[in-house]
């Protein structure tokens, strides 16, 4: 099953719940990681029985990744050219194809030896990395809920980031991407108004001067590119790559 596309995060602003699409609710400022803290927040759930599996480097390559070859992409999984399956492709597609805003690397990488050079490519060849990620520490079907920050947020110390987030496709694809403008990385405890136990991941950009003004995370913060930092969670089934230090 193709998952539904992840829609990807004032001097004292705060998340605005009037009108906005609860997927959107990922977003917040530095200002709200401080202990007591409520925050909105989506956290899609990971679904690993049901997810995309990552192919070998040789598989992958053997199949086409371009929009110009979506009609034949079609075929070749066997969904109509109507279907939602076909639309999650094709704004797959274009996403990765999407020039990089200035400042940043992106990569689609459509298995792990790839998402591994591209990672490489940032860090340096003789630099170790490891994976930071959000977990689930309670089961829970909740989807859109409040957040009390429970703890001090740990940084984690890190000159260089790669962020990757899962797309749909008929296989996985991770879109990876990196900015060298200053990025932050912390580790959350949250606590759900549900009884929810939350060690979430989030990344907050100090430089949005470069970022679409459409970009949803303006809209949700109410603020304007290059005027405050933007932090926002990442699902479970997104990760941050750090420098293994």
């Amino acid at each position: 099953m193709v998952q539904g596309l992840e829609q990807v995060v004032d001097n004292d602003p705060s998340p605005r719940m009037d009108h906005m699409d609860q997927s959107s609710m990922v977003f917040f400022t530095l200002k709200h990681l401080k202990v007591g803290n409520s925050i909105p927040i989506y956290f899609r759930k990971k679904d690993s029985s049901g997810s995309p599996r990552l192919l070998p480097r040789d598989e992958a390559e053997s199949i086409a990744f371009s929009s110009e070859e979506l009609p034949n992409l079609l075929r070749f999984f066997a969904f109509s050219e109507d279907s939602p399956q076909a639309k999650a492709m094709e704004n797959t597609l274009q996403e990765c194809e999407t020039e990089s805003i200035k400042g940043e690397v992106k990569y689609c990488a459509t298995s792990l030896e790839s998402m591994l050079d591209f990672a490489s490519s940032v860090f340096g060849p003789d630099v170790g990395f490891k994976i930071v990620a959000t977990e689930h520490r309670t089961e829970s079907d909740t989807l859109f809920q409040n957040y009390t920050v429970l703890e001090t947020p740990e940084e984690i110390p890190a000159p260089a980031i790669v962020s990757c987030h899962t797309k749909p496709y008929p296989y996985s694809v991770l879109y990876c991407h990196s900015q060298v403008t200053e990025n932050r990385v912390f580790k959350v405890s949250l606590g759900g108004e549900n009884g929810d136990r939350v060690t979430a991941v989030a990344v907050c950009h100090m430089d949005t001067s470069q970022w679409n003004r459409n970009h949803v995370s303006f809209r949700v913060l109410g603020i304007e590119p290059g005027t405050l930092p933007v932090c926002h969670f990442f699902p479970a089934d997104n990760f941050v790559l750090v420098p293994d230090t």
